[in-house]
């Protein structure tokens, strides 16, 4: 089981994308105290990969005391980061915090392209930067990308550039209209494109060393069944079921890019929440409407619910749109 914590809403730079519309920080964000009682809420609901993300995480004067919390209740700590912040002794510190990996944000092999989408001129030299460092303090750093149909030829090029640098993985994210996500849907891939893109994953798969891993993709998972791949994953889409999301301010929801509030973890224990939310138990139980609760790969795939909410108005259980297996 895999979980999330936005520990802040603050960031130091400005994406096109952003699912938490992430800039100034937020007053109401949880304290160091706060914090570390979640996170003992959360090695009690039996969770173990602990991600500590943002807004920019490093922002936290407390990140390093968190780390080190969340490995002492028996989680294993991993950071969503662009980069820009591991400077000098920073990797070697966090490490030495009980840090297990850093995800690093890594959007195209061109920089003036990286830097575009990531809203900060010469992010690209910094995050590099910031890479080598957690090379030389011997720190395990896995790539993340984000896709859009302006680097979706590229993804399979920079798996190429993330085993040059030394990363342990290369993760794909498939972009979902959340924050200021929306402003660029038109930017998602579409179902062709999409099945395409995953089919080469696959295939790259095979040809490297490193993991590769779609995300915000659960049919990654049926391609993978129907062409006899084997995969170390349950399941496609875990939202509510193995995995969610805590906001800067304590709010939980299924996972970042699905904005429906469960509970709010100063009001009730997170362990509680998530035993106990009945939009919790609808994603663990309930069938799946349309094309995804009848093509016969719900148990593995389960759609996106993220954007199954997004395009039926708020319907979490409803078909996604941009499967070729469903209705449309």
């Amino acid at each position: 089981m895999i979980i999330s914590w936005n520990t802040t809403q603050q960031c130091n730079i400005n994406c096109v994308h952003c699912y938490r519309d992430a800039g100034a920080k937020r007053r109401d964000e949880l304290s160091t105290s706060e914090g570390k009682k979640l996170l003992g809420e959360i090695a009690k609901a039996g969770f173990k990969i602990m991600i500590l993300s943002g807004g920019e995480p490093m922002l936290r004067t407390d990140i390093y005391e968190l780390i080190t919390h969340a490995a002492t209740v028996g989680l294993r700590p991993v950071l969503g980061t662009n980069g820009i912040l591991l400077t000098g002794d920073v990797p070697a510190r966090l490490k030495s915090a009980g840090l297990m990996c850093a995800g690093i944000s890594v959007d195209s092999r061109n920089p003036e392209s990286h830097d575009t989408f990531r809203g900060v001129p010469g992010g690209w030299d910094q995050t590099m930067a910031g890479i080598k460092a957690c090379r030389e303090a011997g720190l395990p750093f896995q790539i993340h990308t984000t896709v859009t149909t302006s680097n979706e030829s590229e993804i399979t090029e920079i798996t190429d550039l993330a085993v040059e640098l030394g990363a342990v993985a290369h993760h794909i994210f498939f972009l979902v209209p959340a924050g200021r996500g929306k402003d660029i849907e038109e930017t998602t891939l579409k179902t062709a494109q999409y099945e395409a893109l995953l089919t080469r994953i696959l295939d790259k798969q095979a040809t490297t060393s490193i993991e590769l891993k779609p995300t915000c993709a659960p049919q990654f998972m049926r391609i993978a069944k129907e062409r006899g791949v084997p995969m170390r994953y349950t399941r496609g889409c875990l939202a509510g079921t193995s995995y969610c999301v805590i906001l800067p301010n304590g709010d939980v929801q299924p996972c970042p890019y699905l904005p429906l509030k469960v509970g709010n973890v100063r009001e009730t224990s997170f362990d509680t929440l998530w035993q106990e939310s009945t939009v919790f138990k609808k994603l663990r139980h309930e069938p799946l409407k349309g094309g995804c609760g009848s093509c016969g790969f719900d148990s593995v795939c389960g759609g996106c619910r993220a954007r199954a909410y997004y395009y039926s108005d708020g319907d979490y259980l409803a078909e996604e749109p941009w499967c070729d297996r469903g209705c449309r």
